[in-house]
């Protein structure tokens, strides 16, 4: 099979296409031919080893978190799919690499796909949806008549989390450039602050939750909108100690993330709210609540720009740029 591989730590221009045996089946696995493959920033910032510390992947790795395709095959034990099916993953973080034409899935990481979408919609939905779920619905359990603030409204997290949100009963204030307000107002922000000239902390208070995708610096900022007793969401950084414990880390990655968030956690502390830091996991039972949800029209795809196979590398360039409105997706068909 083709894939892209990456054979050292730099940027996307350390990619390469290569030849490689198609996987094996073993017991409870699922093997997908892959149609379609979403790009995300974390596929950037594992190509620029951004992640050594915390994601120990071993080179050469070939890149790509999302995936829609179709069954092959399935291994002893799987009994939910059967060659065939259309399906759609965001494959465990130790088994990534969709950037291939056939990838080896867990069955318990994978979820039919929605009935209503082409395969590079589906593909563009995985990681994000499941990132929005787990940091709306599991960490901050969202409920209607709280107010939540999600930055970077325009990108892949923010267009799904906003619809989330929105489903949820929440009051929805994101971040974004001007020229995307009415685009976000139509998937149901309800007020869109726009970064280049106005400050959040200026237009917001006593707000629940922040879901923060920018960083540290940011994530300390979005503190001071926040009601006593609310909580930061940073799928950025800081990671903190639960993560460490969350992912059974070594003793030196649960002192560097002690390290790397006492500051965070100390001023969280100072305010009287919360900070978590969320490395989304896979789920394929959560994917199949997003599938209802897509199903319904609750939540709809927002696809930037497809790109053909062959121009992986300049995917990944496009979407480093940071100004994709929603998802960048690969074609393999």
């Amino acid at each position: 099979m083709k894939a892209y591989v990456i054979d050292r730590y730099n940027s996307a221009q350390g990619v390469r296409l290569a030849e490689l045996p198609e996987p094996a089946v073993a017991a409870g696995e699922v093997l997908v031919r892959i149609h379609a493959a979403g790009v995300n920033q974390l596929d950037t910032k594992i190509a620029a080893g951004e992640f050594k510390l915390i994601l120990p992947y071993r080179l050469p790795l070939i890149l790509g978190n999302d995936l829609a395709g179709v069954v092959v095959s399935v291994g002893t034990g799987v009994t939910a799919f059967q060659p065939g099916d259309e399906v759609y993953a965001r494959p465990d973080k130790d088994r990534i690499g969709t950037f291939a034409e056939y990838l080896t899935v867990h069955q318990n990481d994978l979820a039919l796909k929605p009935a209503n979408l082409t395969m590079t919609e589906a593909a563009s939905l995985p990681l994000v949806a499941l990132t929005a779920w787990q940091a709306l619905v599991e960490r901050a359990n969202l409920r209607p008549g709280q107010k939540v603030l999600i930055h970077a409204g325009s990108g892949g997290v923010g267009t799904i989390a906003i619809q989330l949100a929105k489903h949820l009963g929440a009051t929805v204030a994101t971040t974004a450039s001007a020229a995307n307000a009415d685009f976000l107002e139509d998937l149901g922000a309800d007020l869109v602050i726009d970064y280049r000239t106005q400050d959040f902390t200026t237009q917001l208070e006593g707000y629940d939750v922040v879901l923060d995708s920018q960083g540290p610096a940011s994530v300390a900022k979005s503190m001071s909108i926040l009601r006593p007793g609310g909580k930061v969401i940073g799928i950025a950084g800081p990671p903190d100690p639960d993560f460490a414990r969350e992912i059974d880390g070594n003793p030196v990655l649960k002192i560097a993330t002690r390290l790397l968030s006492l500051q965070t956690r100390r001023k969280a502390a100072q305010r009287g709210v919360g900070y978590s830091f969320l490395f989304m996991r896979a789920s394929g039972e959560q994917l199949s609540e997003i599938t209802a949800l897509v199903e319904n029209g609750t939540i709809r795809p927002v696809v930037d720009r497809v790109f053909p196979f062959a121009a992986t590398p300049q995917a990944l360039e496009h979407i480093a740029k940071g100004t994709t409105r929603g998802k960048v997706v690969i074609s393999m068909i």
